[in-house]
């Protein structure tokens, strides 16, 4: 019993001695380790920023609206006799679409014709009388002037005068009236047929033959619409309205010309309308209830691919920057605030950060408006290794996408907003 408790004493005693050596060993280990600080600076890959010219657009959302619309109603009442059109076909100018029944609009307009005709026969009557009425009452006047005749009959012969020239106004003032009902009863009749106004495709039809029709209705027969070219009204905020304005009047931007802007269009489903369009004005009034103004967009429409309504992007072009810093979205990180920073390796090879402002992206990228100058070494690679004042070595940032050092990749369309 004592030799096993001997025995278990000695195995204490080596395993205790072995314990103790390695946590001597691995003490001097790390106050050896601790001694010999690394003093190589760590590798980290860059950028340069150099300035580069970008044409900035702005993509607003907007709707179609049609070039021409012409709502078909009927100028007189009647009784619709024909409709001859087909529903959602092409009509053009002076084609006829509905057919009133002009037969009560016939017989008024024969009606004010006789009527018209009769009056200019008592006119003819009347102004015959006048010269033998006045020869008589001149004859007399000069008859009474010697006594040979009574003053009565003078008197008489130049009532009968004034009579009869009363007879050829009321004549003339009749056949005036005859005139305009004949023009009245012509216009009358000439709105029984409804004939389109304007060339474009006509949609349903609201009333069918037989339907009775009602001078000026509130609901029209059709409704004809022009869609080539094709109207896009779309809107822009007034504080970006004073940004562009702001930009271009200080030379940040420049701009060739407003009137032959070009535009591209983005369909609803995301594909590019294959057309170009153009700006054609801005709106003079801010909505007040929306804080912007309404910019209309004309589009060639052959295919008639946009319909009226359709919910649509416009990429409309601002101008270009010549002097546009572009920082690679990979370099840009944010700090527990949100604001966007980057690290920048300095003169002195040390790391430091710059707080940006972003204007917008474009691509991969980011515009910076502010906190980055031409020549800035901007970390891509490696920044997560680095400390503020941490002495680095700079090498050229490879890309992986063309395999060009310092470069990222195209920076492709520009995207609007911030």
């Amino acid at each position: 019993m004592l030799f096993h408790r001997n025995k278990f004493t000695a195995y204490a005693a080596v395993i205790s001695f072995f314990i103790l050596t390695s946590i001597m060993g691995t003490t001097g280990c790390s106050k050896e380790s601790q001694a010999k600080p690394s003093s190589a600076p760590i590798e980290v890959a860059t950028v340069t920023i150099t300035p580069e010219p970008v044409a900035l657009t702005t993509e607003l959302p907007g709707r179609t609206a049609a070039f021409l619309v012409a709502e078909i109603r009927p100028q007189v009442n009647g009784l619709v006799k024909e409709r001859l059109f087909q529903e959602g076909s092409i009509v053009k100018t002076g084609d006829l679409l509905y057919q009133i029944d002009p037969a009560p609009y016939k017989a008024a307009y024969e009606q004010a014709k006789a009527s018209l005709a009769t009056a200019e026969a008592e006119l003819a009557t009347a102004e015959a009388n006048v010269p033998a009425i006045q020869l008589r009452e001149e004859r007399l006047k000069g008859l009474a002037a010697v006594h040979a005749v009574g003053q009565q009959d003078y008197d008489d012969a130049s009532a009968a005068l004034r009579q009869a020239e009363a007879t050829v106004d009321a004549r003339k003032a009749a056949v005036t009236m005859s005139r305009a009902a004949v023009e009245s009863a012509r216009i009358n009749l000439s709105y029984t047929p409804l004939r389109s106004p304007i060339s474009g495709r006509i949609g349903i039809s609201n009333v069918t033959v037989g339907a009775m029709a009602t001078a000026y209705q509130p609901t029209p027969f059709a409704v004809v619409q022009q869609l080539d070219p094709i109207y896009v009204d779309v809107v822009q905020s007034n504080a970006e309205l004073l940004r562009l304005r702001e930009k271009l009047e200080s030379g940040r931007l420049t701009h060739k010309g407003v009137v032959e802007t070009k535009v591209k269009l983005v369909l609803e489903d995301g594909t590019e309308y294959p057309q170009l369009g153009t700006l054609q004005f801005r709106d003079v009034t801010v909505d007040p209830t929306t804080s912007s103004v309404t910019l209309r967009l004309i589009f060639p429409n052959p295919k008639q691919t946009l319909l009226p309504g359709m919910f649509v992007r416009a990429i409309v072009q601002e101008g270009e920057d010549q002097q546009a810093l572009l920082v690679p979205q990979q370099a840009v990180t944010r700090d527990t605030k949100g604001v966007p920073i980057v690290w920048v390796v300095n003169q002195g090879d040390k790391v430091e950060q710059r707080v940006l402002q972003l204007d917008r992206a474009i691509g991969d990228k980011w515009l910076a408006s502010s906190g980055l100058v031409v020549g800035d070494r901007v970390v891509m690679e490696g920044f997560q290794k680095v400390r503020l004042g941490s002495p680095v070595r700079a090498v050229a940032f490879k890309d992986e996408a063309n395999n060009n050092p310092g470069k990222s990749a195209d920076p492709g369309a520009v995207e609007g907003g911030k």
